[in-house]
């Protein structure tokens, strides 16, 4: 695999972090991206994929700009490899309720969680469509299928990005890319649930929360299945995690 790349858009500390780390396993080059101001947590992710023997390249870019998506891409096919993978991680979680939501955040938690979404699809299918072949993955949350009290923004950028995974995986199935939607349902293992939600974080003794490392073990799983059996959508949740009705 060491011909092709895994570009992951939102590559954090968490899922995005250990899907980059997952694909590097199996030998592909890893393109990580945040924006310019994450970029030690990057360059820091960057050399742990390098200490555990993957290869990764640190690319600090906004994901919400086109022109920086353009040249993201063209980087990547040009100086790095192929792209073979392309995961869009990029959360936007926020909680107001609808009387206190202002269209400043309405827009930003749309730009970052959808529209980013659509320009880095676009240009994965750009490279892709002419080799016949690769992955587009898009993660999403229990917003995707449901909105909750004081989640407009998150589940209207949610509801669209789950939209324009759906119709990219009718119109690029038949041209042999794997376009799939993840739904995470529930609390991920990161310091920010154990900060913020200790009684949930100590559910992790009992496998209650979802492990960022076997989030992304799903992810190599979407990627290997034969094209005669693909997943559209795979709903992630821990064990004891009610099932979230749309």
């Amino acid at each position: 695999m060491s011909n092709q790349s895994c570009l992951v858009i939102g590559a954090g500390d968490a899922t995005g972090g250990a899907i980059a780390k997952r694909f590097a396993k199996e030998g592909f080059e890893t393109c990580v991206v945040r924006r310019a101001r994450n970029v030690d947590d990057l360059q820091q992710l960057a050399a742990e994929i390098e200490k555990d023997g993957g290869s990764a390249h640190a690319l600090p870019a906004d994901a919400r700009d086109e022109e920086q998506m353009i040249e993201l891409f063209a980087k990547i096919e040009k100086d790095i490899a192929p792209i073979g993978v392309a995961v869009f991680n990029i959360g936007g979680n926020v909680n107001f309720p609808i009387t206190e939501m202002t269209s400043r955040v309405y827009r930003k938690v749309w730009e970052m969680s959808c529209f980013a979404g659509f320009l880095m699809g676009r240009e994965a299918a750009k490279v892709m469509i002419p080799r016949e072949k690769g992955t587009i993955l898009f993660t999403g949350a229990t917003a995707s299928i449901r909105g909750g009290p004081g989640f407009s923004a998150f589940a209207g950028a949610k509801h669209g990005l789950r939209a324009l995974a759906r119709s990219m995986a009718n119109e690029l199935g038949p041209k042999g890319i794997h376009v799939a939607h993840t739904i995470i349902d529930g609390a991920i293992d990161t310091q920010f649930i154990a900060e913020k939600f200790p009684e949930r974080y100590a559910l992790r003794e009992k496998d209650g929360i979802l492990q960022p490392a076997d989030i992304a073990e799903n992810y190599w799983h979407l990627h290997c299945q034969p094209r005669s059996a693909w997943t559209f959508e795979m709903d992630l949740r821990p064990w004891m995690e009610k099932l979230a009705q749309g």
